[in-house]
């Protein structure tokens, strides 16, 4: 056997391996759809408890509005719950904007934050804490500026987390408002969803765990008060806070019930930008938990770092790798053995992949399409392949900034 053999053996090996984790996750996942369509989401406590729900905002003129109002709209008791926009360092129409819908709504649970460039404009985590400051809720929960939940979404994850103790978080699910406005939509909203059913749904019904997404979730109020605060650092601050989370001993729980619909980048130019900082962020968290993996006092998050470190590091070089040497064989610059091997095994992968996310997407309602069939197969050979660009762009910044020593601030995505 070769060295080129050698090296196309353990990257198929390395694929294959996180390929057949994800397939189980599958499967949890469906499991965990069925058996949650049968369960009814728990009654609200006879004391119903006072929820600050924080926005965090940066140049959100187009979309703020929308957000607020849904907020205001939701079914959870007026009086029960107050909601807190943090406009950090905006220099767009958001301030007059959010003045117009103080004076609209009598100034009705709407409290707004503006903040300039010194208080503010360190990124989301530097303005949530700014917001919990002022927040009075024993729950807080996340919505991001683009996001319009439905009627119900509060009070799901409210039920939830006060009928468990055990519970630090609850998170919801979340949609793609905007999914038929390009095809890069279309394929996030494939991404989107299967994630959700695969990674949230698949390791909750295994594992009983899930990572915080970032919007439509709820906290205990103690626990941020406990940790305290969010890591300005973390430009992934939800994963971050996800794990300080399981390091006190609480479950997260993912209740898909309960929703929220958000807009998602149109252009390759704005999905570059934003799943590049979010590779970076995970980049960050993962390597400020790895000396977790030999702590034995954090087994529960043992899973989650070897599965990032995974996906990040080894599926990244293997992909790379088991690429660059299917390339150089065709071209006739190297030999291989095992080259029809290895195609045979792509292939595979390529219908177990498909197949895999069009099981997750049919939960849907709405998804049920065969169309989204040839959807996924073209997602798989475009869209997927340049998650390996976004990785590794995100390792060179994460890197880049540690050398340099930058400071977090925020990083807009573009609305529409």
């Amino acid at each position: 056997m070769t060295v080129v053999d050698i090296l196309m053996l353990i990257a198929v090996i390395s694929i294959w391996s996180l390929l057949l984790v994800n397939v189980v996750l599958i499967i949890a996942g469906y499991l965990y759809y069925i058996a949650n369509e049968k369960r009814e989401v728990p009654p609200l406590p006879e004391e119903i408890p006072f929820v600050s729900l924080m926005v965090p905002a940066h140049n959100e003129g187009k979309v703020i509005t929308q957000t607020v109002e849904a907020l205001l709209a939701l079914d959870y008791p007026q009086d029960r719950y107050e909601i807190i926009v943090i406009n950090d360092n905006s220099s767009d129409n958001s301030s007059e904007l959010l003045a117009k819908l103080q004076a609209k709504y009598n100034e009705r649970n709407l409290i707004v934050i503006n903040t300039d460039n010194i208080t503010g404009g360190k990124g989301k985590s530097n303005a949530l804490n700014i917001g919990f400051k002022q927040s009075r809720g024993e729950y807080i929960a996340i919505y991001d500026a683009d996001n319009t939940p439905e009627k119900t979404a509060l009070r799901y994850l409210v039920a939830e987390i006060t009928h468990d103790k055990t519970l630090g978080a609850v998170i919801g699910k979340f949609r793609t408002r905007n999914r038929n406005a390009s095809l890069l939509t279309r394929f996030i909203n494939i991404e989107t969803l299967s994630f959700q059913w695969m990674a949230q749904a698949g390791r909750w019904k295994l594992f009983k765990l899930c990572t915080i997404p970032g919007t439509n979730f709820i906290m205990r109020r103690e626990i941020i008060e406990q940790i305290g605060g969010w890591d300005v650092k973390a430009i992934a601050e939800d994963t971050e806070i996800s794990f300080r989370i399981y390091m006190m001993g609480y479950r997260i729980k993912f209740q898909p019930k309960s929703v929220t619909w958000e807009q998602e980048p149109q252009t390759l130019r704005v999905w570059f930008k934003q799943r590049t900082r979010w590779a970076k962020g995970n980049i960050y968290v993962i390597v400020k938990n790895l000396p977790l993996l030999f702590d034995r006092s954090a087994r529960r998050i043992h899973f989650d770092l070897l599965y990032f470190l995974s996906i990040y590091f080894l599926l990244l070089t293997s992909l790379i790798m088991s690429d660059a040497l299917l390339i150089l064989y065709a071209l006739g610059l190297v030999h291989t053995t095992i080259a029809g091997l290895s195609s045979f095994l792509w292939l595979l992968a390529i219908i177990l992949f498909v197949t895999g996310t069009f099981i997750t997407i049919i939960t849907e309602k709405g998804e049920m399409r065969l169309s989204n069939l040839w959807i996924i197969m073209l997602m798989y050979i475009s869209y997927c392949q340049l998650w390996m660009v976004v990785a590794a762009n995100g390792l060179y910044n994460y890197f880049k900034d540690l050398i340099f020593k930058r400071e977090v601030k925020w990083y807009k995505t573009e609305r529409y």
